[in-house]
């Protein structure tokens, strides 16, 4: 953590800090998020905006990436109770991602939704899809993982604990909603309605092959005039992820595993793929057993 901030890693930083510390100050200052201002990320993000403003005598970017490494150790911390080595990759992982890990809150959806994974895995349901409701809340990536803990509780006959996670998720999401039914529905729709980014699969592909216009909307630098493409994205990666949910239907013995490569197929066939994306990757790809697993955490 301490050598990203040094050498090359230091410069040539893009970060996202600013907005951040915008909605932390608006917050403190007696502003309702979403009714009076709009935010570009779900309720459960919040927290994490608001505490650096909290912080007497220190300047907002120090206090936010004090609270990421503090996430971040968390994070080491749980799965070394799991997996010694993926605990090891994941502490190196700041020198993997570069500078953005500093000022991105990725490590806090990240650390939530290991934490149901592997809640779930040990068949601790009810708790697990808790934790599974908090992270969706948080960022809306883990809702990919619903229909292979849906499947994982059935077959355990648990899946009455599945409430658990709605109710969760609810607790943040409704009280915020209920203020501002059409500020959270903008949230959402906003990111679902991204264009193709340049970064994407597809939007890189593009870029390769001919000479498109890019234009800056939603806090990216995006393809103009291929929304037929993005279409053509967004089922592809609906296929793919699909293929995994039922392929994990038919042998649901490996959540874990399963779990990332939901996740993987998310991020790589997705119309938007910001590079602390990956963040999301670096706990769940090292838990995977095996020589797979091995092969999975090399290329990744």
């Amino acid at each position: 953590w301490g050598l990203v901030h040094r050498g090359f890693y230091a410069g040539h930083e893009i970060v996202d800090t600013g907005l951040y510390s915008a909605y932390g100050e608006r917050i403190t200052s007696g502003h309702v998020p979403y009714r009076d201002f709009p935010v570009e990320y779900p309720p459960g993000a919040l927290p994490v905006f608001v505490l650096p403003s909290l912080v007497p005598g220190v300047d907002y970017v120090t206090a936010f990436e004090w609270l990421m490494a503090a996430l971040g150790v968390g994070l080491v911390v749980v799965l070394a109770q799991v997996r010694l080595a993926a605990a090891i990759f994941v502490a190196l992982s700041p020198l993997l991602v570069g500078s953005l890990i500093l000022s991105r809150f990725d490590l806090w959806p990240a650390l939530v939704t290991t934490i149901a994974v592997l809640l779930l895995s040990r068949d601790r349901h009810a708790l697990g899809w808790a934790f599974l409701g908090v992270a969706a809340a948080v960022k809306l990536y883990p809702l990919v993982l619903v229909p292979l803990a849906l499947v994982w509780t059935y077959r355990r006959a648990r899946l009455r604990d599945a409430l658990a996670g709605a109710a969760a998720f609810a607790a943040i999401v409704l009280p915020f909603f209920v203020l501002s039914p059409g500020g959270v529905w903008d949230s959402i729709y906003g990111q679902a309605s991204r264009p193709l980014q340049i970064e994407s699969l597809f939007g890189s592909i593009v870029r390769a092959a001919a000479d498109p216009e890019i234009v800056t909307t939603h806090g990216s630098q995006n393809i103009a005039g291929y929304g037929w493409l993005a279409v053509v994205t967004f089922v592809l990666q609906l296929a793919v992820l699909a293929a995994v949910w039922i392929a994990f239907a038919r042998r649901p013995d490996d959540l874990v595993r399963f779990s990332a490569a939901a996740i993987v197929a998310f991020i790589a066939f997705g119309k938007v793929l910001s590079p602390q994306f990956l963040i999301w990757l670096l706990p769940l790809v090292p838990l995977v057993r095996g020589r797979r697993g091995l092969t999975a955490t090399v290329l990744l």
